[in-house]
């Protein structure tokens, strides 16, 4: 701690630390011209790292140097009970380890705060045409997931510093939105930004209220859990500036969407981005956490917003204490975060986006960043007229359309705009189809009660758009059954069906394994096709359904204007209505006088909850990084959904299959993503996605054939992924991975880590990574390589039959050596660059990962605290 540069926050009785006195002592002038993100780490920096690297570490940010890693201290962690549960899986197997080697487990816990919000094990088997929706859904979810659950109790006894929000409450990023980010922390008689990690790639939601915060994987929240620095170097700080104003009925989503498509273009993978401009003054923050929330989808590591009036505004909407809210204003004033103090702000880079040149757009199919404008549906080939037979589905048939996600319920007039057109509908006497399964999921509990304020509440269940949880339900995949019969004729047509929702996500098979396609759009929009029923619809132009008097109905006739969205919204969305919901809900805490083991006690029949084997069997063992033979030759874009996919469990998958071994109904398989505390299901989640393209399996033409397949080497033998994973790991065969561009892009589960690595994986080679799949890499000791450039997988010919050794000394960003042995004899060395990119990074590596690092880490400080003892008595 600095504490030359602690001085007392004006009109308070807090202290803070003056970042900008801190930069101008080395360079005079240099504070004006300092992004909005330097200063936060500045900040942090002159609070927390060792004052005798301050100067050093405050040159990387004013010099704009990449040279050094210095540290960053996250104030906490936010998690959501797939990837938090896993962790704290981790941490409990991580305990059970510390014991066995003679340490105290009970001192094995987080350091930073931990919030665990259950939201991402609820699925939609009731839809929104039913009353009892949300109440059976419920049920639904406790019976599934009790193993899950149970775990999850005693992890809120047994660990300090962890608060669980119990299931049906809503999305961790929405109420950290809402309630939980304070902006500016007030703690021990000091004030300071509010900073995070979460175990979810949509973290940065609460950038929008100029909060730093990023997802990672589980494996780099856990690092941050135990109290260790996250260490970086400089990112790339991207100004985005927007100009212009919407257009008339243009939402939020619409927006996003054509950001996406100009960011993913522009490059900005592994940037903090920072929106200004006269077009960010504008948006309101509901608008603005629209855009923050789809980071990941654009690339970026983080989407900034600076502290202004329309953040104040938002605190106060959402019910926030008046003295926070002012805690807020006074500090970002003083501190130099007010919007106003950036004002000579110099970025590296510019890129610029007119606000006023957006269209009603959907995004898809297959991705976020595929900007589609409703305009041009029938010009490519998606919407036109088709000869549909009476009493069937229709080619190109909506079979869910659901108003889901953090991404646009949180964002009133997202949810408004949908209530006012399912009422407008309603009085022309439109419905929905009867083949479409309908949800309204909101992300806070909030929403409900703003709706019931505006009225529109039973307009919406009319249309089949019932409240059904407050949770992720299909944004995560999670999306439920089918009804059998609208599915059985998917199957005996072969028909081409599609899923329309206000999500972020929409990679094949996510969504449903009956929705061949995906579509993101607004809420109003999602509306909108489920009445039209099909995608095969000019959604602008079509006829939805004709009056009692003969007139057609289109969009125009049922959409909206901006000036009644935002009556309604004025009127209608009140800030007792979020202190009604989050008073109660933060205001329930644990009995912590009841005692539990410091040791769970492992369910040996389990599915869900798993002792892990970190500690164990070929992962205790040397990584050779000789002989590795090839997995899977991927292309580009591969996501986290291809490595380890979230959605249900069918029966003729490896998972299903071991799951019915043991004794589990089919009606209960639950997704992928709720049984990721079970390595032995998890594991048989890798590359199971029905959509992959692996190259080494061909058909007969010489196309590659899609499916989890793999060829199992040297036989030549095609094969079930799965089964050719154990057939390597009873050979004791190291593997290795080659790959395209983008590798890992997407969700950030850190099983896509994982599963590679307990298949026996050692490393992968690819053309690029998304940021925090390649941590999670980091986190499980496998080793991140990338070609260099203009150098891919057909540079070299790879076709699967080679084998592989990496050779060179193991540095940051060092130059090391692919060595390919080639079936013929042939050897071919090529260079790589390792993606170790800090020394700390290297140091998790070389440990085998993190939870080996910190093992090896906490019994060496036991060590020498006993000696200590010894030596003091």
């Amino acid at each position: 701690m600095n504490t030359q540069y602690r001085k007392q926050l004006p009109g308070t009785r807090l202290d803070y630390f003056d970042a900008r006195a801190a930069v101008e002592a080395i360079r005079p002038g240099a504070w004006d011209t300092l992004p909005y993100t330097s200063r936060v780490l500045a900040e942090n920096l002159v609070r927390r790292c060792d004052p005798a690297t301050l100067t050093d570490s405050l040159r990387q940010l004013i010099e704009r140097k990449r040279e050094l890693d210095f540290p960053w201290f996250p104030a906490r962690v936010v998690c959501h009970d797939i990837l938090g549960q896993t962790a704290l899986v981790d941490l409990a197997g991580l305990r059970d380890a510390i014991a066995d080697m003679g340490g105290d487990p009970a001192k094995v816990n987080p350091v930073v705060p931990v919030q665990l919000i259950v939201d991402h094990s609820l699925a939609v088997e009731c839809g929104g045409d039913d009353p009892q929706a949300f109440v059976k859904n419920r049920a639904i979810e406790d019976r599934r997931n009790e193993d899950r659950f149970h775990f999850i109790d005693w992890t809120k006894l047994a660990f300090e510093n962890v608060d669980v929000i119990p299931p049906g409450n809503g999305i961790m990023h929405q109420i950290n939105l809402e309630k939980m980010s304070p902006v500016i922390h007030a703690k021990d008689g000091v004030a300071f930004p509010d900073t995070l990690v979460g175990t979810d790639s949509h973290t940065p939601h609460v950038d929008a209220l100029g909060v730093i915060a990023i997802g990672v994987g589980g494996l780099e929240a856990e690092n941050v859990m135990l109290g260790r620095a996250s260490w970086m170097r400089l990112p790339d700080i991207i100004g985005v500036e927007l100009t212009g104003r919407r257009q008339p009925g243009i939402t939020a989503t619409d927006i996003v969407l054509s950001l996406t498509e100009f960011l993913r273009k522009q490059k900005v993978v592994g940037a903090y981005l920072e929106f200004y401009g006269d077009g960010a003054a504008s948006l309101t923050l509901g608008d603005r956490a629209t855009i923050s929330n789809m980071a990941p989808e654009y690339g970026a590591t983080a989407a900034m917003f600076s502290i202004d009036q329309q953040t104040i505004d938002y605190l106060k909407l959402t019910g926030r204490e008046d003295e926070q809210v002012k805690l807020v204003e006074t500090y970002a004033k003083e501190a130099g975060l007010w919007s106003d103090t950036l004002a000579k702000v110099e970025y590296e880079r510019v890129l610029r986006f007119d606000l006023s040149t957006v269209v009603r757009t959907l995004a898809g199919p297959s991705n976020p960043h595929k900007r589609l404008p409703v305009s041009e549906l029938a010009a490519q080939g998606i919407a036109g007229k088709v000869e549909n037979e009476p009493g069937k589905m229709p080619d190109g048939a909506v079979i869910i359309a659901a108003i889901t996600s953090c991404t646009n319920t949180s964002n009133p007039r997202n949810v408004i705009a949908a209530g006012l057109l399912a009422r407008n509908a309603n009085r022309l006497g439109l419905a929905r189809k009867p083949w479409v399964k309908s949800s309204l999921a909101p992300g806070s509990k909030a929403v409900e009660l703003y709706l019931e304020e505006a009225g529109l509440t039973a307009d919406l269940e009319k249309l089949g758009f019932g409240i059904v949880a407050f949770a992720c339900t299909t944004c995560n995949g999670m999306s439920g059954a089918l009804d059998p019969k609208i599915q059985q004729e998917i199957i005996d047509r072969d028909l081409y069906s599609t899923a329309v929702l206000s999500g972020n996500r929409n990679f094949d098979g996510r969504i449903h394994p009956y929705a061949k396609q995906a579509f993101l759009a607004s809420p109003p929009l999602v509306v909108a096709y489920a009445i039209a029923g099909t995608i095969r619809f000019d959604i602008e132009q079509d006829v939805l359904g004709v009056t009692a008097e003969g007139r057609e109905i289109r969009l125009k006739d049922i959409w909206p204007s901006d000036e009644e969205i935002d009556a309604v919204v004025t009127a209608a969305v009140k800030p007792q209505q979020f202190r009604n919901v989050y008073t109660p809900m933060f205001a329930a805490r644990v009995d912590r006088s009841q005692s539990v083991s410091p040791l769970y006690d492992w369910r040996p029949q389990s599915t869900y909850i798993r002792r892990p084997p970190y500690w164990e069997g070929a992962l205790a063992g040397e990584r050779t990084l000789s002989g590795m033979r090839p997995l899977a030759v991927l292309g580009d874009n591969i996501t986290t959904d291809h490595l380890s996919p979230s959605n249900a469990i069918l029966l003729d998958s490896a998972a299903g299959e071991y799951l019915a071994k043991m004794g589990l109904p089919e009606e209960d398989f639950n997704s992928y993503a709720t049984h990721r505390g079970d390595h032995l299901t998890a594991q048989r989640a890798t590359f199971a996605n029905p959509k992959l393209f692996n190259e080494m399996v061909k058909k007969a033409d010489g196309s590659v054939q899609q499916g989890s397949l793999a060829r199992l080497e040297p036989e030549g033998k095609v094969m079930r992924m799965w089964e050719t994973i154990e057939t390597y790991m009873e050979r004791k065969q190291p593997l290795i991975i080659i790959a395209g561009a983008d590798y890992g892009q997407g969700s950030s589960r850190d099983w896509a880590a994982k599963g590679v690595r307990l298949a026996g994986v050692e490393a992968i080679v690819a053309e690029g990574f998304e940021r925090i799949h390649r941590t999670n890499l980091i986190g499980m000791g496998v080793l991140p390589l990338e070609f260099k450039a203009g150098e891919n997988r057909n540079t070299y010919a790879i076709d699967g039959t080679e084998t592989y050794d990496v050779i060179g000394q193991r540095r940051p960003r060092a130059d090391l050596t692919l060595v390919i042995h080639r079936k013929n004899g042939e050897r071919v060395e090529v260079p790589v660059t390792c993606r170790l990119d800090t020394a700390e990074e290297v140091s998790i590596y070389e440990a085998g990962g993190v939870l080996q690092r910190f093992a090896q880490d906490f019994l060496e400080a036991s060590a020498n605290a006993g000696q200590n003892a010894k030596e003091q008595a």
